[in-house]
């Protein structure tokens, strides 16, 4: 049972009482949407040709120093929202013709979300997308099954120096490549409808940063050794742009 009286959602398993303070996430036990609207630049078979019905959760569990959308992760940016209304909302993208609903960052909600998409199952025709950066534990993505259809997680890194120094999570390899695993598992292959959209699957996207093409190169060598062919899509990223504080290492001051 997911709870957040001793969160332990995340890898992080920060035991903090988030019904009375925030964790390590940056959330507390309210919901928090930075952002709900169409999105029209993920993957095509995302996107499609009306949008992705696209949630921003605040908060995150990762620390990266490149994030491009730190007002969210780190700064608090959002406003409070109940269950009912995340569930409003999800209908709200169906009817402006969202293709699928987009879940982005939301693992310090998932019991909140599980309860949102519960109440508004019967009436939600279109794919559940969660969309992570890969730091998730099984338990959580397995509380995910039969609710979400699609998952899109990152795979940053191999290299541990670079998760400690760049996301501030040391294990992230150990903990990404599990819970890729349990996520193809899980899925067990790729669905599209008669207009090429996703309906079951999973992309796993890697972003290339600037000096570490060699750790770009591991990652995508682990992906083929370890996860049976056909059955996810790979999305490799080559739109690094800066971002964050001045104090970013050096390769990360360029494109």
């Amino acid at each position: 049972m997911l709870s957040m009286k001793a969160c332990a959602l995340c890898p992080r398993k920060c035991g903090i009482d988030r019904t009375r303070q925030t964790g390590f996430c940056g959330s507390g036990s309210q919901i928090k949407v930075a952002r709900a609207a169409l999105h029209h630049w993920e993957e095509p078979c995302i996107s499609g040709t009306k949008g992705s019905g696209t949630v921003f959760f605040s908060g995150c569990t990762l620390r990266c120093c490149y994030c491009q959308n730190y007002r969210i992760s780190t700064g608090g940016f959002g406003k409070e929202i109940s269950t009912k209304r995340l569930g409003e909302i999800f209908l709200e993208l169906q009817k402006q013709g969202a293709h699928n609903i987009n879940l982005v960052t939301a693992t310090q909600f998932v019991p909140q979300v599980l309860e949102a998409l519960n109440g508004v199952h019967s009436q939600l025709r279109i794919p559940i997308a969660y969309n992570c950066g890969g730091y998730e534990r099984i338990e959580t993505i397995q509380a995910l099954k039969g609710a979400v259809s699609i998952f899109m997680p990152d795979f940053k890194y191999v290299s541990e120096t670079l998760s400690t120094q760049y996301s501030g999570a040391p294990d992230y390899f150990v903990v990404a490549t599990a819970a890729i695993q349990e996520m193809v598992k899980q899925i067990g292959g790729l669905q599209y409808d008669e207009q090429g959209i996703l309906q079951r699957g999973v992309i796993i996207r890697h972003l290339v940063l600037p000096g570490a093409r060699k750790d770009s190169f591991r990652v995508l060598q682990w992906i083929h050794a370890h996860l049976p062919k056909g059955q996810y899509l790979l999305s490799l990223m080559s739109q690094y742009t800066p971002a964050g504080p001045q104090s970013n290492p050096a390769p990360l001051k360029r494109r």
